[in-house]
């Protein structure tokens, strides 16, 4: 793959500045919270904190997984913050959100793998905010469907668990992750009535072809909303960008996704797993 790519002039990234950032930062950082926005670097972060939302990352911020792609330290996590559902709950509330998206790093030294605390979660979220809608990002919990269970019981409105890239690239980049066992957990979901939902990043060598494959593959487990976006590379230990791929290619996948079947699709350049979350309730 090629390294160190120069950065096209479609990625610019909107920077926060405003009063609404301001509180969203506060919010957060005097409830100790984590944020994916924070962890995994994301170029939306400006934009969303100035509209006062923000993606909650829950179960820590160190993960038991090493992918390539991903910013989110790596390590042996600290034990689970009890007080993690009440205090995201809390910032919830005084943000005013009308739909809040939540995900985790993966929590594989633990034996139910976090699943209890991401119903304890979602329950003190709509136990505190009981008319705000529910977007969970969840990670495969190794492929034991009994704990994602868990989280269907809670009753999020949306669950997503993403297929990051296609399935050539899958193993070079995911450390654990594997394409057919994401391919099972959304299947099940889809098939407890819960709004499934998965994201992929393109820019990493994948050919339209593959690109269209992965869609047919998740349209085929049930999932109705896809997300696909530029992959940028967070710090020099992860792995490079392939390619930067053009806001038309995109475009492309948009239409295509859509005339596939997808019932919401969001497909440009600096697209994230949660961005415009809040349009596909």
């Amino acid at each position: 793959m090629a390294e160190h790519l120069r950065k096209p002039d479609w990625l610019k990234i909107r920077l926060g500045g405003n009063a609404r950032f301001t509180k969203t930062k506060n919010i957060v950082e005097s409830h100790c919270l984590h944020t994916i926005c924070t962890s995994g670097k994301c170029p939306n972060m400006g934009e969303c904190w100035s509209k006062g939302t923000a993606t909650f990352m829950i179960g820590g911020d160190i993960c038991t997984r090493s992918c390539k792609f991903c910013n989110t330290q790596t390590g042996k996590p600290l034990p689970l913050d009890l007080k993690e559902p009440e205090n995201v709950a809390e910032s919830i509330r005084l943000m005013e959100l009308k739909h809040a998206v939540i995900t985790s790093v993966d929590r594989d030294d633990l034996s139910d793998l976090g699943a209890e605390h991401w119903v304890n979660t979602i329950l003190k979220i709509k136990e505190v905010n009981p008319e705000t809608t529910i977007e969970v990002l969840i990670p495969d919990f190794q492929g034991r469907l009994e704990l994602v269970d868990k989280v269907v019981k809670a009753s999020p409105e949306i669950i997503s668990h993403n297929m990051e890239t296609v399935r050539r690239i899958s193993p070079l980049v995911r450390s654990a992750a594997k394409y057919d066992i994401s391919l099972s957990v959304l299947s099940h979901i889809a098939k407890s009535g819960i709004i499934a939902k998965t994201g992929i990043m393109v820019g990493l060598g994948e050919t339209d072809e593959e690109v269209c494959e992965l869609m047919d593959d998740a349209l085929n487990a049930g999932v109705s909303i896809l997300t696909i976006g530029q992959y940028l590379q967070p710090s020099r230990k992860n792995i490079p960008v392939s390619e930067y791929v053009p806001p038309e290619r995109f475009e492309f996948y948009r239409l295509r996704a859509l005339e596939k079947g997808f019932k919401k699709v969001e497909s440009a350049p600096l697209v994230r797993s949660s961005y415009h979350a809040e349009k596909h309730i």
